[in-house]
C-alpha cells in the first residue's frame, strides 16, 4: 500500500479499509506514523530489511499490510515481495509516485524524462542520463544528495543546467526550490526529496552509440579499441536483462559499454592483474555503470562461483588451456560467446574453436590517419580475429 505525507486521508476507501483490516503492518517509522493510528501488530523495517522478509512469508494467508512511499511497484518495496509471492495474493493500492508528483508539479511530460534512483545507489547512476536538453528526475531521500549533484554537473560542464528540489510532496511540509548547478545553495534540505534537473550547457556527456573514445578510459594499452568494440557489442546482440562476463578485460570497456546499451543489463569483468581491476573500477565510476562488478583472478580458476552468464566475451588469455571449453561449459543455453585475438596464439584457438563448435569468424583491420613529418599517412592497428558462437 501506497502512503503519502498526507497519511490516511489520502488514502481510497478501499485502502483504508484494507489497512484497518490487517492484523499486522510493516512500513518505516515515518509511514506507520502516517497511517496511525492503529489496532494491528505495526512492525518497523529492520536494517537490512529483508531481514523481514521471512517473516513477511510466514504470514501468508493472514491480512498483513505493507506500507510504501508512494508506488510501492516503482524503485519500490512491492517489486522485491512480488518476487516472493504471487501476484494473485497481493492487493495492490499504489500512490502518485514521487515522479509523478513532481512532473505534476512542474508541467513536464513523465514519458519524456530520465528516471533515476539514487536512494541507497551511487551518484555516478545518473552520468549516462546527463545529455544536453535532458529532463531528468532523481529519487534522492538524503539531503546532501542535492548539493552533490549540483557538483557533478558542474564538473561535467552542465553548471548552467536548473536543479528544482521538491521536498516532502503532497504533505503540509512540502516545499519547492530551484537553483543553478554553478549556484547551488539552498541550505538545509529535507530528506524525503527528488531532484528535477533541466540539464543545459555544452559539457562532456557521453554518446548514445558504441564505440566510446579511447581518451574515455583509463589504461594501459590493454584496451579493445573503439572502433573494435563498436563491432564486438554488435556481435554480443545484447538484449535487456541479460549478464555478461568480460574475461580477460583489461579496462573494462567492454563491460562498461555493455551496461550502457540498457539499463537492466549486468556485467562481471574478470581480470587477473589487481592493478587493472582497480582501473576497471575507476573507468565504471567515471562512465556511469558503479554496479560493474569486478572479479580479481585469472580465468579458468577465477570463475568458479560466479553466477552463470548469458553472454562471455573474451579479450584476454584466449589461448590460454582449457579457458575456452570452461566458459563454454558455463554459458548458459542460448547465449554468445564472442572471442578477439590479436596474436597468432589466440588466433590458433580461435580457428580451433570454429572448426570444432563453428559459428562465424571475422577478421577486422582499420586503419588510421597519423602525422607522417608534417603530412597524414595511413597507420594500420593490428588485426584483430574475432569468433562468435551462439549456444543451442
Amino acid at each position: 500500500m501506497g502512503i503519502g505525507e498526507d497519511g490516511r486521508a489520502g488514502l481510497a476507501p478501499a485502502a483504508a479499509a484494507a489497512l484497518d483490516a490487517a492484523r499486522v503492518v510493516y512500513g518505516g517509522r515515518r509511514h506507520l506514523a502516517l497511517a496511525g493510528p492503529l489496532d494491528a501488530d505495526m512492525r518497523p523495517w529492520p536494517s537490512p530489511i529483508h531481514a523481514a522478509y521471512p517473516g513477511i512469508l510466514d504470514r501468508r494467508g493472514e491480512p498483513t499490510c505493507i506500507l510504501a512511499t508512494g508506488d510501492p511497484f516503482h524503485y519500490g518495496i512491492g517489486a522485491e515481495i512480488a518476487r516472493l509471492v504471487p501476484a494473485a495474493e497481493i492487493r495492490a493500492f499504489p500512490q502518485p509516485s514521487a515522479f509523478s508528483l513532481a512532473c505534476a508539479r512542474l508541467g513536464w511530460p513523465l514519458a519524456e524524462c530520465g528516471l533515476v534512483t539514487l536512494h541507497g545507489r551511487a551518484l555516478a547512476r545518473i552520468i549516462p542520463h546527463i545529455q544536453p536538453g535532458a529532463r531528468l528526475l532523481a529519487l534522492s531521500w538524503d539531503g546532501s544528495t542535492p548539493a552533490a549533484l549540483a557538483g557533478l554537473l558542474r564538473e561535467r560542464g552542465f553548471g548552467a543546467s536548473l536543479l528544482t528540489i521538491l521536498e516532502a510532496m503532497g504533505g503540509p511540509r512540502e516545499r519547492v526550490r530551484a537553483a543553478r548547478a554553478d549556484a547551488f545553495d539552498l541550505g538545509t534540505i529535507d530528506p524525503l526529496n527528488t531532484v528535477a534537473i533541466a540539464v543545459a550547457g555544452e559539457g562532456r556527456s557521453l554518446p548514445l552509440s558504441p564505440g566510446l573514445d579511447d581518451s574515455l578510459f583509463e589504461n594501459d594499452g590493454q584496451l579493445t579499441k573503439a572502433e573494435i568494440r563498436a563491432l564486438t557489442l554488435a556481435a554480443l546482440r545484447p538484449h535487456p536483462g541479460l549478464h555478461l562476463w568480460d574475461i580477460g578485460a583489461g579496462a573494462g570497456s567492454i563491460a562498461i559499454e555493455w551496461m550502457l546499451r540498457h539499463p537492466t543489463l549486468r556485467a562481471t569483468a574478470i581480470e587477473a592483474r589487481p592493478d587493472r581491476a582497480e582501473r576497471i573500477r575507476r573507468n565504471a565510476e567515471a562512465l556511469g555503470t558503479p554496479d560493474l562488478a569486478v572479479v580479481t583472478g585469472a580465468a579458468p580458476d577465477g570463475l568458479a562461483g560466479l553466477q552463470a552468464p548469458d553472454a562471455i566475451f573474451i579479450g584476454g588469455g584466449v589461448s590460454e588451456p582449457g579457458l575456452l571449453s570452461a566458459v563454454l561449459a558455463a554459458l548458459r543455453p542460448g547465449g554468445r560467446c564472442v572471442a578477439n585475438a590479436v596474436t597468432l596464439q589466440g588466433e590458433a584457438a580461435l580457428l580451433a574453436a570454429f572448426a570444432q563448435q563453428g559459428g562465424s569468424l571475422r577478421r577486422y583491420s582499420v586503419d588510421r590517419a597519423s602525422p607522417v613529418g608534417g603530412l597524414h599517412g595511413w597507420r594500420p592497428a593490428m588485426p584483430v580475429t574475432q569468433w562468435a558462437w551462439t549456444k543451442s
